[in-house]
């Protein structure tokens, strides 16, 4: 399997996610079977039935989880010299050039994704246009709604 990039701050998100579903999730689960065990007849014991599958939910992200931290290479936006290109992990301020509408992105692995807090994925269209450009160009981007046309206003590495 190849390395998959992914920033600081989603490295340092799934190690956390790991740790909470190995110390709490896990043992929680856990107690939940013995004490639906204890009610007797497993057959028709909802309780345990639920726990277990639970418990298989749980387990199965741990291992997801182990296998995208083991996968996973981890670039430090911070110590990267790009000399004003956008790169992965790197944050940038573009202007749409008909309405005027400035956004800002930060370009970050796969699974940190999310347009809300505006964080997109280095695959999505709008950062395979962005990376490798610098500052002031202009950048023409093929939507489903039409051809948009942004201007690079800043490109930080935060």
């Amino acid at each position: 399997m190849s390395k998959v990039p992914l920033t600081v701050r989603g490295a340092e998100k799934l190690r956390d996610e790991l740790s909470r579903l190995k110390g709490i999730e896990r043992p929680r689960v856990i107690k939940a079977i013995a004490e639906a065990r204890a009610h007797g007849d497993l057959k028709e014991n909802a309780e345990y039935h639920a726990a277990r599958e639970e418990q298989g939910f749980i387990e199965g992200r741990i291992k997801e989880v182990e296998a995208k931290l083991a996968n996973a290479q981890i670039i430090d936006v911070q110590t990267l010299n790009a000399n004003g290109r956008v790169v992965f992990g790197a944050t940038v301020d573009i202007v749409d050039q008909d309405s005027g509408q400035e956004s800002t992105y930060q370009i970050v692995g796969e699974d940190e994704a999310d347009i809300k807090q505006g964080l997109i994925s280095v695959n999505s269209p709008i950062a395979r246009a962005l990376i490798g450009r610098e500052e002031g160009e202009i950048v023409t981007l093929r939507a489903p709604g039409g051809v948009r046309e942004y201007e690079i206003a800043e490109v930080r590495y935060v």
